[in-house]
């Protein structure tokens, strides 16, 4: 079966495109089933390079880049495509080009993809937010940082928030050491869950990104077995692809 994706178009950006790719379709076998994009979590190498290799030509990518995921706050900036055999070894979780065709890959099974694009359509970053980097305000810190890089406003920015571990599915039983008062207002007490979506989109928003530019697809991993891999639910499991890039013919 072929790989499959959500599409996602920023408003008045036609020169950048975002796909959210899905657990369907790709050559990977349980628990990793179907169609998995990770090199790092123990499934077969060729079937992972398999579906790395059929995502990237079904969206007709010119390269490939992505980092290895430590949720931290790190940013590479105009990364070199990588061979899509090979893993990652550049540990970082996020990544911004002005390069068009670069095709910037989020890996997820949980966590929050978050796709950002300037309004010229010439700039883009991509930045891997598990709660670690809610915790450590990555949204913010990732945005001040490609601005800094790149010469941009907060406020010429677009971002998308992928698919990810939804409001009722992001349980914390320890939350006094994992989080703190801080944060109390997006944990709800009685059933022990902290709203990452709204968390994520409060600190996009103090970070300068104008409410209306920041969009959301509200789809929750942990409770779409059939269409997303999550980690809360399976430890062995795949990663899907958050992809972010510039359309050569548009830029």
């Amino acid at each position: 079966m072929a790989m499959t994706w959500i599409p996602f178009a920023f408003p008045g950006v036609p020169a950048v495109r975002c796909a959210f790719h899905t657990r369907c379709g790709g050559a990977s076998q349980d628990p990793w089933g179907g169609g998995n994009i990770s090199l790092e979590v123990g499934d077969a190498p060729e079937a992972a390079i398999a579906n790395r290799r059929e995502l990237s030509s079904s969206l007709g990518l010119d390269g490939w880049a992505e980092c290895r995921q430590v949720h931290g706050d790190v940013m590479v900036f105009d990364p070199a495509p990588l061979d899509l055999a090979t893993p990652p070894q550049t540990e970082a979780d996020g990544l911004a080009t002005s390069r068009p065709g670069l095709g910037l890959v989020i890996k997820t099974a949980d966590c929050q993809p978050v796709l950002i694009a300037h309004e010229s359509g010439r700039y883009i970053a991509a930045l891997h937010v598990g709660w670690r980097g809610n915790r450590i305000d990555f949204p913010a810190s990732g945005v001040r940082a490609f601005c800094d890089r790149y010469g941009l406003a907060p406020r010429d920015l677009l971002a998308v928030r992928g698919p990810s571990l939804g409001p009722a599915a992001a349980e914390f039983v320890n939350f006094d050491s994992e989080w703190g008062d801080d944060f109390a207002r997006w944990f709800r007490t009685r059933e022990r869950t902290m709203d990452l979506w709204t968390l994520t989109r409060h600190q996009l928003a103090q970070a300068g990104l104008a409410p209306e530019r920041i969009h959301a697809l509200d789809l929750c991993t942990g409770t779409l077995a059939d269409t997303f891999f999550s980690y809360r639910r399976e430890r062995v499991t795949g990663r899907q692809a958050s992809i972010i890039w510039i359309d050569p013919a548009l830029a």
